[in-house]
């Protein structure tokens, strides 16, 4: 069998069987043999058979027609086993097929209904790689090291499974140009293999969405043998019979490899081709089971990351519910006092002891209230309504809601508001309820009869901010406890905290590009400051929030 190899050019690794007495043209024309160089002419030479020898002759090509280095004329040259051919960039090597030997040992894998196709060769996935055995070895070691590292960079981009192996699957697509394609995984050795990716280059009209034509022969093979299978002759196999997979498509060529992980299988990568003349070659053989091999370990680390990210999700909805549970227990009960009060005092007429449990009930009423607004608000995606603010009427409008506490624990609170401040773009709603997190703690950690609440505000044009300060007199937060004082249900109130003010608070503040910080001393009370930007761009420019301040821009200690 006279076979013509491509070893350099865009199609380097094709393989063109040539019949014994039909000529063949070299081109890019419907009826050359089908090379994609876009240097060679449509009809650039003619290879034609005479006698049990073939000639070559150049067909008046833009580039030229060359043997072994020599530029032929329209006189047809003889060719002999070994010559190098040059149309263009394309570098094919004339030679007769050395395979004989290793065709007639051919793996045949016989079983009843199972036969249909031949496996030509096989190969381990784990056994070192032959590319020094391609016709140019240099070459060839280039373009695997490159598309392996296009495997590793595209594996590495994502850990959604199917989302990965259909990457992987535009990249054997773009190097081997078959027909078609699929990936078949298995989520145990004993379950049956699901289609996860299947690619055509062009779909047929006879072929239903989701019907796939397969050789389970070769299938069968390469997920019990753990081995990849070049098949370059499904066409020729005699045995077939009408309906067999491989007929019903029309393969001619075909490799398989396992995805393997370790020594689990986990599913099967297989292309195949129907062009005529038209085989795949060893070496692409080996590269697919080196790909099979990184789709293996990638889809084993998507696995242990959903693994785990499922563990994380479970053990941080557990803690979420066992706080909501005990924030939300606490106000029940204080719920269920006041009630009783409130009962007992109708039941009795007496006017008095029901207005001493219906303050009980508004509180507790109030934080159930506030405990829902904040789960709302750490839980929502972002989605800011952005709109010009006057902010002092806004912290007026909290210092109003605030009052009642304020007079209830006897704690004053001070506003000092900065005059040159302008209407700036915040999310009305959410800064007032940052405001308002921010205020109830500060009142809450104010000493009885004797606690003081400060609110101050300074416009900042050289940084194009507003910054607010809310400050207490209380007894400060421990050192130990102020790294954790953002984190989610991290409460220092006991039974009478939820843990969420200052993480909504800081979420809400972070959309906004802006930035929260706090400060305390112990025994002396805690500064809460938080910036706003107060134009537009400023939130438009740069990433999710805004760089810490230049020194000189801080937030002064005497703001």
């Amino acid at each position: 069998m006279i076979i013509l190899q491509v070893v350099q050019g865009p199609d380097r690794g094709m393989r063109f069987e040539l019949p014994d007495k039909e000529p063949q043209l070299i081109g890019r024309s419907s009826e050359s043999l089908p090379i994609t160089d876009n240097t060679v002419s449509r009809r650039h030479a003619e290879l034609t058979p005479d006698d049990g020898s073939w000639y070559l002759r150049d067909l008046e090509s833009s580039n030229g027609t060359f043997i072994n280095g020599q530029r032929i004329t329209a006189e047809r040259v003889r060719l002999s086993p070994g010559d190098q051919v040059r149309c263009g960039q394309t570098l094919f090597i004339f030679t007769t097929s050395v395979d004989e030997a290793r065709r007639s040992s051919a793996v045949e894998l016989m079983g009843g209904d199972a036969i249909d196709v031949t496996v030509e060769s096989t190969s381990d996935p784990n056994a070192e790689s032959m590319i020094l055995a391609a016709p140019d070895p240099v070459r060839a070691a280039a373009d695997h090291l490159r598309i392996i590292y296009e495997l590793t960079a595209l594996t590495a981009s994502t850990i959604q499974r199917e989302e990965m192996l259909d990457k992987v699957m535009d990249l054997i697509f773009r190097e081997f140009r078959p027909d078609r394609g699929f990936v078949l995984l298995g989520e145990d050795p004993s379950a049956p293999l699901d289609a996860i990716v299947v690619r055509y280059r062009v779909r047929p009209k006879s072929i239903d969405e989701g019907h796939i034509p397969v050789s389970r022969t070769i299938i069968q093979h390469t997920i019990g043998k753990g081995e990849g299978v070049l098949s370059t002759n499904a066409m020729n196999d005699t045995r077939f019979r009408s309906g067999d997979s491989v007929r019903e498509y029309g393969i001619r060529s075909a490799i398989c490899v396992p995805i393997t992980a370790g020594t689990r299988v986990l599913g099967i990568i297989h292309i195949d081709s129907q062009m005529a003349n038209f085989t795949f070659t060893e070496a692409q053989l080996q590269l697919m089971n080196a790909i099979g091999r990184h789709c293996g370990l990638a889809v084993r680390s998507t696995e242990l990351v959903r693994s785990t990210v499922q563990t994380e999700r479970l053990a941080a909805i557990g803690q979420t519910v066992a706080s909501i549970s005990h924030s939300v227990k606490n106000i029940l009960q204080g719920l269920r006092g006041g009630a009783d009060a409130v009962e007992l005092a109708l039941n009795r007429d007496d006017l008095k002891l029901a207005k001493e449990g219906w303050p009980i009930l508004v509180r507790n009423l109030d934080r159930i209230f506030t405990l829902t607004l904040n789960m709302l608000a750490y839980s929502r995606q972002s989605s800011l309504d952005l709109e010009l603010a006057d902010l002092h009427a806004l912290i007026n409008e909290v210092a109003d809601l605030i009052n009642p506490q304020c007079e209830h624990k006897q704690v004053g609170l001070l506003l000092d508001f900065a005059e040159d401040m302008p209407p700036i773009p915040i999310d009305v709603n959410g800064i007032h309820q940052v405001i308002t997190n921010v205020l109830m703690n500060a009142v809450e950690a104010a000493p009885h009869r004797r606690g003081i609440v400060t609110i101050a505000t300074e416009f900042a044009p050289h940084a194009h901010e507003a910054r607010i300060r809310v400050s207490d007199n209380g007894a400060g937060i421990d050192y130990l406890n102020l790294e954790d004082a953002f984190e989610a249900f991290s409460s220092t109130k006991g039974q009478r905290g939820t843990g969420l003010g200052l993480a909504v608070a800081k979420k809400i503040i972070e959309e906004h590009h802006g930035r929260i910080e706090l400060q305390t001393q112990p025994g002396r009370g805690t500064t809460v400051r938080f910036a706003l930007p107060s134009d537009e761009q400023t939130m438009d420019a740069g990433d999710t929030r805004l760089p810490r301040p230049l020194p000189g821009d801080e937030l002064p200690d005497a703001f």
